[in-house]
């Protein structure tokens, strides 16, 4: 009799579980695998080292995708031509020339996807703003500045003195700074922009930087020491202020990131800093170039819909991606363009080179010499 009443009870208690499994959900139950958990060891533009860092970018990887990230700081044009270590499973740019120069030097990758675009833009300060809108270089749209690239760069030419555009705080003639285009992204992909300007606004070929040669040189000439890093030029035009740096190029991603992450700036950004979006302009697209499979599959990871907001809302890189639109709401920072339209291509690999050549420091060095 006790044995009929515990196999009841245990029929009972098999039911009983039988029938919370399937209202819980039998899969709750299953431990389901994940993938392999992998280390991708890759190197990276430094204006992407805060969103490799940033910790929920982190978790996603490791607990959606396996993935580790091992990210090494290296320049764009660096990294595609210098010999790697037999370690390295991606390169990440910051622009699409850095790709087909690889394809130049090593072949086709194992892959390569487009993953952020950032334009680029023109930082300035309200009074220059209001000059340039005064001679019709400017326009405030009603919801961001834009700059005709090529009226600009005239007037810089033509050394048109600040208090001839209405800015008597300033001392000379009106500049625009960038990096060094032989070492910096930025300073290298205005370079291209101010060839194409020259050329008469079409794509520069070698034949037309070759012609344009000492205005090219010139143009960078007149800008005395150039910084090595986008970040460092970024940084000391926010600290040095209107007089030490009137107008510099950067990347819009800059501005996002930084008033995220540095609140006691906010008030001067707000009040003082303009962003002017140059017709027209270049995208400084970042392909990440898979070397192999682990390279393939962190290029997947990083289209997350998760991971390609968190790029965007903190750290303003707009998506690479084709069927992802970038909602310039989703961030506090004033004065973004809703959508970048007026952009054009970029000079092909060989003619970056040949600028590169132009503006190498020894060559800048003899052409001054010279009076070439």
């Amino acid at each position: 009799m006790n044995r009929i009443v515990v196999g009841i009870i245990l029929l009972l208690v098999i039911i009983g579980g039988v029938v919370a499994l399937d209202q819980i959900g039998i899969d709750s139950f299953i431990r389901k695998p994940g993938p392999d958990p992998i280390t991708v060891k890759f190197l990276v533009g430094g204006e992407k080292s805060a969103f490799i860092k940033n910790p929920t970018v982190i978790e996603i990887l490791k607990d959606r995708y396996g993935i580790t990230m091992d990210g090494r700081k290296d320049g764009s044009i660096d990294m595609v031509t210098n010999k790697l270590a037999d370690d390295i499973d991606a390169l990440w740019p910051s622009n699409e020339i850095a790709l087909e120069i690889y394809k130049r030097h090593f072949g086709d990758p194992a892959g390569d996807d487009l993953i952020f675009n950032s334009p680029i833009v023109f930082y300035t300060w309200k009074p220059i703003a209001d000059g340039l809108e005064k001679k019709g270089i400017v326009k405030n749209t009603g919801t961001h500045y834009t700059v005709d690239t090529a009226a600009l760069i005239t007037l810089i030419q033509s050394q048109t003195n600040w208090k001839d555009i209405g800015v008597d705080a300033l001392w000379g003639n009106a500049t625009l700074q960038s990096t060094d285009p032989t070492k910096s992204n930025s300073g290298n992909m205005f370079s291209g922009l101010l060839a194409n300007m020259l050329s008469g606004g079409k794509v520069a070929t070698v034949a037309d930087v070759e012609k344009n040669a000492r205005a090219i040189q010139g143009f960078f000439k007149q800008m005395g020491y150039m910084e090595g890093s986008s970040g460092d030029i970024f940084r000391k035009y926010l600290d040095t202020g209107i007089g030490a740096k009137p107008i510099i190029v950067g990347y819009e991603n800059q501005l996002v990131e930084f008033y995220i992450a540095n609140e006691r700036y906010r008030d001067l950004i707000e009040k003082e800093v303009v962003t002017l979006y140059p017709l027209p302009t270049f995208w400084a697209s970042h392909p990440v170039i898979a070397l192999n499979e682990k390279g393939k599959r962190l290029a997947k990871a990083l289209e997350d819909e998760e991971i390609q907001s968190l790029a965007w809302s903190e750290h303003g890189f707009r998506s690479g991606l084709k069927d992802r639109v970038t909602d310039t709401g989703a961030v506090a920072v004033k004065g973004l363009a809703p959508a970048v339209t007026s952009v054009m291509p970029m000079p092909n690999a060989s003619v970056m080179e040949k600028i590169i050549e132009l503006l190498n420091p020894e060559t800048l060095s003899r052409a001054t010499a010279t009076g070439t």
